[in-house]
């Protein structure tokens, strides 16, 4: 692999101009545009030697329909990583992030929703945020509401006050007192407990000799088993302004675009992409093939996680052409991480 150190403070120049220059405006750059800089001072004969270099080296390349260069992804992987100049973001900017993600949401994926349309309304790209995936959540209260038949609809609390909803088919009907009876028997046992426990607990509890408690406890458990333990939903995503990956030529393609949002539809690409961040410190950024993915080929992802109390609990990101502009991109994906994780964190 080519590092910085391999070229010449010539060439360095020359290759960082002409990747700001294509980002800027999508089209093969030629010498005679680089001549026209006024700090590089080389002719245009100079120039295509040196670009001549840099191709050979697989920083750049000619597309077939144009004698102008455009960057490999290994051209872009060290533009960011060596010459990329990124500036915090103005305090104006700042603020009105703030603003958008601290008003108040009802539920967590409302926050967690609001971050992905603001990071693709900002980028005009796409914007992705799994939802948070914390390795403990406490139990603080359940209840039980009586619905029709034998369905039975379950409130529970959980620890950063997480209101979570969902409806159970029981083995018979049970009027509103025995629920409230289960809810009091399961709220002096298990609240407090994290889920994970909750789940062990309630596999032990129910293969115990069923004749020393008595039926209000055994449909108590039973119940709760069908809450905490039937399948639990899939690790996801929200993702945001993915139709504004249309407008880019270079995702225009129908192929191109046909597996991206195949690749979007099915998750586990995206997902399995977004994992690799979990424990990596600060922004990170998938160029291209890089993501090994081959629907991201002509895609670069800029990802930064999200932490909640000090535990990292999920990714945020923002999915756009690799002819994208990294050193505006990078700033806001890292500060919108820091400011959903302040917005998640219990108040």
């Amino acid at each position: 692999m080519i590092k910085s150190q391999d070229l010449n403070e010539r060439s360095l120049y020359l290759l960082k101009i002409l990747v700001e220059r294509y980002i800027q405006d999508g089209q093969p750059v030629g010498s005679r545009a680089l001549s026209k800089d006024t700090q590089l001072k080389l002719s245009p004969a100079s120039i295509r030697n040196v670009m001549a270099d840099l191709e050979d080296m697989g920083l750049i390349h000619s597309p077939h329909t144009s004698a102008g260069r455009v960057p490999t992804v290994s051209g872009y992987r060290m533009f960011v990583d060596s010459l990329l100049t990124v500036k915090p973001l103005a305090s104006i900017e700042m603020d009105q992030l703030n603003a958008s993600l601290s008003a108040e949401a009802d539920q967590m994926s409302d926050v967690v929703g609001k971050a992905s349309k603001l990071l693709s309304d900002v980028t005009k790209m796409a914007g992705v945020v799994t939802l948070p995936r914390r390795k403990s959540v406490i139990l603080r209260h359940i209840e039980f509401l009586p619905m029709s038949s034998t369905r039975v609809l379950v409130i529970f609390v959980t620890d950063g006050e997480e209101v979570h909803n969902k409806i159970i088919h029981t083995s018979r009907l049970f009027s509103a007192a025995e629920l409230q009876q289960a809810a009091n028997y399961l709220n002096s046992i298990y609240a407090g407990l994290s889920l994970t426990k909750i789940r062990e607990l309630l596999v032990s509890d129910l293969e115990n000799d069923r004749n020393l408690v008595n039926q209000g406890m055994i449909d108590a458990v039973s119940m709760a088993q069908l809450t905490f333990t039937q399948q639990q939903p899939k690790d996801d995503y929200v993702l945001s302004g993915e139709t504004n990956l249309m407008g880019f030529s270079e995702l225009s393609d129908m192929e191109h675009l046909k597996q991206l949002f195949e690749a979007f539809n099915q998750k586990r690409s995206v997902i399995h992409l977004l994992d690799q961040c979990l424990a990596a410190e600060g922004v990170q950024i998938f160029i291209g093939e890089e993501s090994g993915y081959r629907a991201f080929d002509h895609c670069s992802l800029v990802t930064s996680a999200y932490s909640v109390n000090d535990e990292v609990v999920g990714v945020l990101g923002v999915i756009g052409p690799t002819r994208m502009a990294y050193q505006k991109v990078i700033p806001f994906v890292d500060v919108t991480a820091k400011l959903l994780g302040a917005a998640l964190n219990p108040k």
